[in-house]
């Protein structure tokens, strides 16, 4: 299964609601990845420039549908999501890579 990491900012609206009702969010998180057929590996509150970030593994076009459900519902903006790889299945990405380094012609040749 793809494993896909997840960040993103929280609004203004959504630090407003947490402080006026505070609640571990990790399992709403967990219930939405569920619906959507993925696993929830980690979720994470963060400083620097996110707020949050979720590790996830399930189908990349059924995870970004929950994603794309919570960013319509106005609070988190400025969401990435990129795909994550062990060492063992990046080794075999750089196999298939090694057969097809004959292939490629570079511009100009």
């Amino acid at each position: 299964m793809p494993r896909l990491i997840t960040r993103g900012r929280l609004t203004q609206d959504y630090a407003k609601r947490l402080v006026a009702t505070p609640e571990d969010r990790e399992p709403a998180v967990r219930k939405l990845v569920e619906a959507s057929g993925g696993k929830l590996i980690s979720f994470y509150f963060t400083t620097g420039d996110s707020d949050f970030m979720l590790i996830t593994e399930g189908e990349s076009e059924s995870t970004l549908a929950a994603l794309l459900a919570t960013a319509a519902s106005g609070m988190v903006s400025d969401v990435t999501t990129v795909r994550a790889w062990t060492g063992p299945e990046f080794k075999a990405v750089a196999d298939k890579a090694s057969k097809l380094v004959g292939e490629y012609r570079p511009p100009g040749k």
